[in-house]
């Protein structure tokens, strides 16, 4: 099998830590089981090469042998497709999973990183809230009736829109127990708490100085 290496930045500020997409990555090998290493770029220098294997200065990228991915969606879905703990083979279970994967990026997150960027930023009046309030709140509807987004099982969907909701500020906006059971009953699973805990720790380190 080919070594996977997951990329992100040798170092960031203490806000963004926890969160960083690379997260999603670690976490989709620890639930599957597959090895992986951690590399690094320059976080104060998007170089050449960075750009050539992300082309918008960003993490993370995946590497599969002589396989370069960028986005952490479609690094998510290359994963899932190594391992059936992370999307089902039957052509109902891989469907489910593969549309609410997308629906975590395109109608959740599309919505909630800019609404969060104007909250964090101060903006006087943020014109995407109701728009915000209208996608959680058919999450809400849906996890009101069902433990898990696809399969009747925990899948890469889940872990995807997991992360998008449990962002501090998206996660307190509004009243959405069946949301908050869900992203606590997700965040508890070893492979998060691991994934979560080893980027803080290389976080941590790139704080150090050099000897």
């Amino acid at each position: 099998m080919t070594e996977l290496i997951v990329w992100t930045y040798d170092r960031v500020p203490e806000g963004p830590r926890g969160f960083v997409r690379d997260l999603r990555l670690r976490w989709a090998c620890e639930e599957a089981g597959l090895a992986y290493s951690v590399r690094t770029v320059p976080f104060g220098e998007r170089g050449p090469e960075h750009l050539a294997r992300q082309p918008f200065g960003q993490v993370p990228f995946l590497s599969d042998g002589g396989l370069s991915i960028f986005e952490s969606g479609a690094g998510l879905l290359h994963l899932a497709r190594k391992s059936e703990k992370l999307m089902p083979r039957d052509p109902e279970g891989e469907a489910q999973t593969l549309q609410w994967t997308i629906a975590a990026l395109n109608s959740v997150e599309m919505v909630s990183v800019p609404w969060w960027y104007l909250e964090v930023t101060g903006a006087a009046d943020n014109g995407l809230t109701g728009w915000l309030e209208s996608r959680l709140g058919h999450v809400e509807a849906v996890l009101r009736e069902r433990e898990w987004l696809a399969a009747d099982r925990f899948t890469v969907a889940d872990l995807l829109m997991a992360d998008v909701l449990r962002v501090k500020k998206v996660r307190s906006f509004g009243d959405r127990p069946a949301t908050e059971a869900y992203v606590a009953r997700i965040t508890e699973r070893a492979a998060f708490r691991k994934a979560h805990a080893d980027q803080m720790a290389h976080f941590a380190a790139g704080d150090e100085p050099a000897q």
